[in-house]
């Protein structure tokens, strides 16, 4: 008998091939990251309803990508620290 349950433990049985493979949760991910990374007001008004929709559904990406954000400045801010 064969046992088809997924391993036990973190990350273990995830496949990584499933992961961000549709233009939604690029979409939820580029605009957290956007939201971050661009030095002006964040949009609190969605312009699209799609847009709404994708951030709705793939909430997950769009937090990684605002975490993302958040690195890339922090790593920004170490280059220029480096540079000057």
């Amino acid at each position: 008998m064969t046992d088809h349950r997924p391993p036990k433990g973190f990350l273990k049985g995830i496949d990584i091939r499933y992961f961000m493979d549709c233009y939604g949760e690029w979409h939820a991910f580029v605009q957290g990251w956007s939201e971050v990374i661009c030095p002006w007001r964040p949009m609190h008004r969605i312009l699209s309803e799609v847009l709404a929709n994708e951030i709705k559904c793939e909430h997950h990406y769009y937090m990684f990508g605002r975490a993302l954000g958040i690195f890339t400045w922090i790593g920004i801010a170490k280059l220029i620290q480096v540079v000057f």
